[in-house]
């Protein structure tokens, strides 16, 4: 069970908190299109976009796992993730098809060449590591509390709807 912290909200006639220094989702947006931004010129030369990459190492980790096993834990719904896929079966990277024992459900498999890739994309990692100008033990950290903010967020309720005049 996940704990929350009482965290004591900011007064709403305190200005500072609107300045976009100060707004988390602002942080973690632009640090992620900065990240994505370096990504670009290593997957370009393997033909490959960052969401097709984030595929790719799922499926490294673990072959053949079924479409709403990957979406989940890309956290893609199927209308983003089915053409997707769609276009890496087409590359030849992967195969789609449906499972024996149960028709509703596709498998997603690497075909030789999308495993293939991966020791072509072995350097990635340790590239944008380099980029970050941190250290291993930092990037852990990071990481490991990102997944937790991430958890936190994902399990907790929506907040209620305050309109300027009724806080």
């Amino acid at each position: 069970m996940t704990q929350h912290r009482s965290v004591k909200a900011p007064d709403h006639g305190q200005a500072e908190w609107l300045h976009l220094d100060r707004q988390l989702c602002f942080a973690l947006y632009a640090s992620s299109l900065a990240m994505t931004k370096l990504y670009k010129p290593l997957l370009s030369p393997l033909g490959l976009t960052y969401p097709q990459y984030l595929v790719l190492l799922v499926l490294w980790a673990q072959d053949a796992q079924s479409v709403s096993a990957v979406g989940e834990q890309l956290a893609l719904d199927s209308g983003t993730l089915t053409p997707l896929l769609k276009r890496m079966e087409q590359a030849g990277w992967i195969t789609r098809d449906r499972d024996r024992s149960d028709e509703r459900r596709v498998i997603v498999r690497l075909t030789d060449r999308g495993q293939g890739l991966r020791a072509d994309a072995a350097h990635i990692p340790r590239t944008l590591a380099c980029a970050t100008a941190c250290s291993l033990e930092e990037l852990q950290s990071l990481t490991q509390r990102l997944h937790q903010l991430r958890q936190q967020l994902t399990q907790a309720p929506l907040p209620a709807v305050v309109s300027a005049g009724n806080h």
